[in-house]
């Protein structure tokens, strides 16, 4: 029986532990095969406070996890299979062992979709992005492409010529999915256009561990040519990490948990942080802040459990 579990090593997962070790509630964070998050994919952090000089996404997450790690978050590798929310205390289990815990915070964060080219994967953090807001000031004055048609393409079109030179939106159909006013938006501003019924096929150059173009195909024609550039935004949408979840929590029509107030659900003593439940501004510092209103709230709730309800620390192998 645990006081705090914690699923998922992003920001917000490694901030709840961080919060809720110096509280004294000993948690315990399953950090996943894949630990980290997101800013494992990510070179260059410049936009996290404290770091005038900028870090990289591993070496952030790398201090994280050391500083609750000091306090006292106990870190298990491994995922979790499966999970019982229908009674306090709630049953967490991965492939090996079986948790029951009185409070769980769930920041298993959102996956951005991604088109499936090697290249892509590769070249992912070294001119590749899904995030315009936190990559975008290293374009400037560079010609990029966007990926996608709908108003997540069109926001980080329009906010790219901030900085870059040109963008150029690759969409697969002959019309914007976006709203009307983003369409409109997108479509009066002279530094974007177009490139209809089209599909990235690959981002050059993998060899040279840079992007320097891409071959885009012609879905009418069924013909090929390269754009030069040196960056791609690929913004196709995310999608959360809450299969675990479905049908347990109240989950939005695209997947993201439901927050009830603060980092509450709609299950007393479960609590979601980072992008998991937030599908706005996919941030590392909102999700670090919003991990911190999770092992907050947790403590609340601890705080007016009754007293016979007080924690034994141990876990059961299964």
């Amino acid at each position: 029986m645990r006081d705090v579990m914690i699923i998922g090593s992003g920001p917000a997962g490694l901030t709840a532990g961080l919060y809720a070790a110096r509280a004294n509630l000993k948690p315990v964070l399953i950090e996943g095969l894949e630990s980290g998050g997101q800013l494992m994919l990510t070179t260059d952090v410049e936009n996290y406070p404290g770091f005038p000089d900028g870090v990289l996404g591993p070496e952030l997450m790398a201090s994280m996890r050391k500083q609750a790690e000091r306090f006292g978050t106990e870190f298990v590798i491994g995922d979790v299979t499966s999970v019982d929310l229908s009674g306090s205390p709630f049953t967490i289990n991965t492939s090996d062992t079986r948790y029951q815990a009185r409070t769980l915070i769930i920041a298993t964060g959102a996956s951005a979709r991604l088109l499936g080219l090697p290249s892509e994967r590769s070249l992912m953090g070294h001119g590749v992005s899904t995030c315009a807001t936190c990559d975008g000031y290293f374009f400037r004055d560079k010609p990029i492409v966007v990926v996608g048609g709908g108003d997540t393409a069109m926001e980080e079109a329009i906010f790219l010529t901030k900085f870059a030179s040109h963008v150029t939106v690759i969409h697969r159909r002959d019309k914007l999915r976006a709203s009307q006013i983003m369409q409109d938006k997108a479509l009066a501003n002279a530094k974007i256009s177009f490139e209809w019924n089209s599909a990235l096929d690959e981002v050059t150059d993998s060899d040279t561990g840079v992007v320097t173009g891409v071959i885009i195909r012609d879905l009418v024609q069924d013909t090929t040519k390269r754009l030069d550039v040196e960056g791609v935004f690929i913004a196709i949408g995310h999608t959360p990490n809450t299969s675990l979840f479905t049908g347990r929590l109240e989950l939005d029509a695209n997947g993201y948990i439901v927050p009830q107030g603060g980092a509450r659900t709609n299950i007393p003593g479960v609590f979601a942080a980072g992008d998991v439940q937030d599908h706005t501004y996919r941030q590392a510092i909102t999700a670090a802040g919003s991990g911190c209103m999770a092992a907050i709230d947790a403590e609340r709730f601890l705080e007016h459990l009754p007293a016979e309800t007080a924690p034994v620390t141990t876990a059961e192998s299964v």
